[in-house]
C-alpha cells in the first residue's frame, strides 16, 4: 500500500509487435543454488550463484515477481511469448509472498481479499487473469472483521443493512443519512465502472478495438440505466473519490473518516488519493446483497504459487536469486538487464520492470532519462513505510470468537494516514488451521504505510540502538494486538516474534525507502507495471497494470481471442 499522487498512465512508447509461435515451450523455474528447499507456498528457495541458468534470453523479460510482475509474465506466457521472470529474492511474489517459521505460515503482505469466486466482464481484475491461467484458488467465505475506533469497538459486517445499525448506535441519525445519501448515488455508478474489463484494456491504440468498441453496447446501457445524473457521475470515475464525497456535500465526521478507512485498506491512501472507480468497484463487493470477503485457504502465498503454476502451464520461465543490477539501454532502445553476476539477458522484445518508480530509475543509464523527468521523481511524494509484528502463538488461551481481521484506529483527528495511528490485525489461521502447527496460531499486524523512513535511516542493522527503537515503535502494534485477541494473550509465550522495520522492508523487497507507490517515461522497449502505474494501489490495481502491459505487447486480434476465449 502506499500514496498514489499520479492517477494518469505514462506513456511508455509501446511498440506494436505481433508473436506468433507453433511450438509449445517447456516450463522451467530456474533456480540460482547448489540445493532447493520447498517453501511453505510450494515455491522454491535459492541462492545466487555467479552466472544465470538456462537460455540467456526471452522474447520478454520481466524484472520481479510481484502480483503486478507475475499477471503480466502469466499473460504473456499465454500470448505464447518467451517471457522470463528475474526475482531478486530467494522466494517469489514480492510484497505477497509468504514464509514458514517453525510451522508457522506467515503473510507478508496483504490478507483483506475479496472477488475470487466472480467471473465474467466484472470479476476482479486478479480473477480474471487466474480465469485466464486456467487457475482457481480455494478459498474460506466471511462477512465481518473487528473495528476498534474511538466511538467504541464493534463486529463490522459487509451488506447492503447492517452497517445502519453500527451508525445508529456508534455515530448518529445523520451518519446514517449521509451513508444512505452515499450508497443512493454511487452503487448505480458500480455499472460503468464494471462494464469496461480491465483485461480488455491496452497501452496503444488497439484498445479502440478491445475496450472501446467491444464493449461499448454495455457502457451505453449503463449510462442509459443511470440517468442524466448518475452519467453525469460516471464522468469522475477517474477522478478521486474525494470529489464524489465533495459533490454530495457530506458533512458528517464519521462518514469522512470511515471512508477514509475504506480507501486506506483497499490502497493504502485516503479517498483523495483513490480513484473513484476502484472504491466504487469495492463499494458493490462489499455493499450488495449476498457480498462476502474471501481468503485464500493456504494464505495469500497461494496466490503466488497459483501465478506461478499459470506462468509455466503455458511455458514461461522464472529465476529466483537473480538479481537485476541494470537496464542495458542500446541505442536509445531498452534491449536486455544486466544481474549482478554480470550475466546479460537479451530482451528481444522488451523489459518490462515491476520494480517500483524510483527503483527502476535507478537500474537505468542516467544519460538515458530527461533531466526534467528525474528532477520532477526526485520531487514526487512518497508514501512512509511499514512496520511489522509476525506471531505464533498457543491458541488456548486466546479468546475463541477470535476473528480473521481486526482494524485499530486510535485517533480520528490524526487522520488514518497518520504514523503510529492506524494497526492492522490478521489471523488467518482462523480461517485456514494449516498455516499454524495445531493448536496454534499466526498473527500478522502492520502500520500500513505510515512509518517515516527518515527515523530509521543510517542505523546498523545489529546496533543496540537499532533494537530500541524496534522496541519503542512496535509497541503500538503490541498493544493493539492485545487488544484484539484478548487478556489470556502473553507476548512472553509467544513462540515466534517477529518485529520488521523500514529498513526490513527495504532490505527483503528490494523497495526504495521500504515504501511502495507512483512510471518510466520515454523509453522505448521498456514497460512498467506495479504500484507506480496505472490505475493505482492494492491487490486488483496491480493485477490490471500487469494485464495492460501484456496486452500492449502482443497484437489486437491475440488479445482478442484471449478475451473470446475467458467469456469477456
Amino acid at each position: 500500500m502506499a500514496a498514489f499522487p499520479n492517477n494518469t498512465l505514462r506513456s511508455f512508447k509501446p511498440l506494436s509487435p505481433t508473436f506468433n509461435s507453433s511450438t509449445v515451450r517447456n516450463s522451467v523455474l530456474a533456480r540460482n543454488s547448489v540445493s532447493q528447499v520447498p517453501s511453505s507456498t510450494g515455491a522454491v528457495s535459492a541462492k545466487e550463484k555467479r552466472s544465470f541458468p538456462g537460455k540467456p534470453e526471452a522474447d520478454v523479460v520481466v524484472i520481479g515477481s510481484g502480483i503486478g510482475g507475475l499477471c503480466c509474465a502469466g499473460l504473456l506466457a499465454r500470448y505464447q511469448q518467451d517471457v522470463l521472470v528475474l526475482e531478486s529474492h530467494d522466494l517469489p511474489g514480492g510484497a505477497a509472498h509468504s514464509f514458514d517459521i517453525k510451522g508457522f505460515k506467515f503473510d507478508s503482505g496483504p490478507s483483506l481479499f475479496s472477488g475470487f469466486q466472480s467471473k465474467g466482464p466484472q470479476a476482479n481484475p486478479l480473477s480474471q487473469v487466474l480465469d485466464a491461467l486456467g487457475e482457481t484458488i480455494p478459498c474460506a467465505s466471511y462477512d465481518s472483521w473487528m473495528v476498534y475506533l474511538p466511538e467504541g469497538e464493534f463486529l463490522s459486517r459487509i451488506g447492503p443493512t447492517e452497517f445502519y445499525k453500527d451508525l445508529e448506535k456508534y455515530a448518529s441519525a445523520n451518519a446514517v443519512r449521509e451513508w444512505k445519501k452515499l450508497l443512493d448515488a454511487i452503487l448505480p455508478l458500480s455499472a460503468a465502472a464494471m462494464a469496461l474489463p480491465p483485461l480488455s484494456i491496452r497501452g496503444d491504440l488497439g484498445v479502440l478495438s478491445t475496450a472501446a468498441a467491444r464493449y461499448a453496447p454495455s457502457l451505453l446501457t449503463s449510462f442509459v440505466q443511470m440517468g442524466p445524473q448518475g452519467a453525469l457521475g460516471a464522468t469522475k470515475l477517474l477522478r478521486p473519490f474525494s470529489e464524489i464525497i465533495d459533490s454530495l456535500e457530506l458533512k458528517d465526521p464519521f462518514i469522512h473518516n470511515w471512508v477514509d478507512l475504506l480507501a486506506f485498506l483497499l490502497a493504502g491512501v485516503k479517498s483523495n488519493g483513490i480513484l473513484s472507480a476502484e472504491m466504487i468497484y469495492m463499494f458493490a463487493e462489499w455493499y450488495k446483497p449476498g457480498c462476502c470477503l474471501e481468503y485464500p485457504l493456504h494464505g495469500s502465498g497461494a496466490i503466488v504459487d497459483a501465478l506461478v503454476r499459470g506462468l509455466k502451464k503455458f511455458g514461461g520461465r522464472i529465476s529466483l536469486g537473480s538479481h537485476v543490477e541494470k537496464i542495458v539501454v542500446e541505442n536509445g532502445r531498452a534491449t536486455g538487464v544486466k544481474l549482478r553476476s554480470g550475466q546479460f539477458i537479451r530482451a528481444k522484445k522488451a523489459v518490462v520492470s515491476n520494480a517500483s518508480m524510483w527503483d527502476t530509475l535507478n537500474l537505468l543509464p542516467k544519460e538515458v532519462v530527461p533531466k526534467s523527468y528525474l528532477d520532477r521523481t526526485k520531487t514526487t511524494p512518497q508514501c512512509e513505510s511499514f512496520m511489522h509484528l509476525h506471531l505464533g502463538f498457543d491458541a488456548e488461551d486466546v479468546r475463541k470468537d477470535l476473528g480473521i481481521h481486526h482494524i485499530v484506529v486510535n485517533d480520528w483527528d490524526r487522520g488514518v494516514d497518520a504514523d503510529q495511528n492506524v494497526v492492522l490485525i490478521s489471523v488467518p489461521s482462523v480461517l485456514s488451521p494449516d498455516l499454524a502447527p495445531p493448536g496454534k496460531h499466526v498473527l500478522h499486524a502492520y502500520l500500513p504505510g505510515t512509518e517515516p523512513f527518515d527515523l530509521w535511516k543510517g542505523f546498523d542493522r545489529k546496533s543496540s540502538a537499532y533494537k530500541e527503537l524496534k522496541a519503542e515503535r512496535s509497541e503500538v502494534m503490541w498493544r493493539a494486538v492485545e487488544r484484539a485477541v484478548g487478556p489470556g494473550f502473553s507476548r512472553e509465550k509467544c513462540e515466534v516474534k517477529l518485529v520488521g522495520s523500514p529498513l526490513t522492508h527495504q532490505r527483503f523487497l528490494r523497495r526504495n525507502r521500504g515504501t511502495y507507490g507512483p512510471a518510466i517515461q520515454g523509453i522505448p522497449q521498456l514497460y512498467c507495471c506495479g504500484d507506480s502505474t496505472f490505475p493505482g494501489i492494492g491487490v486488483p490495481a496491480v493485477a490490471a497494470s500487469g494485464a495492460i502491459v501484456a496486452n500492449s505487447l502482443v497484437s489486437v486480434s491475440q488479445h482478442t481471442e484471449l478475451l473470446d476465449a475467458i467469456g469477456i
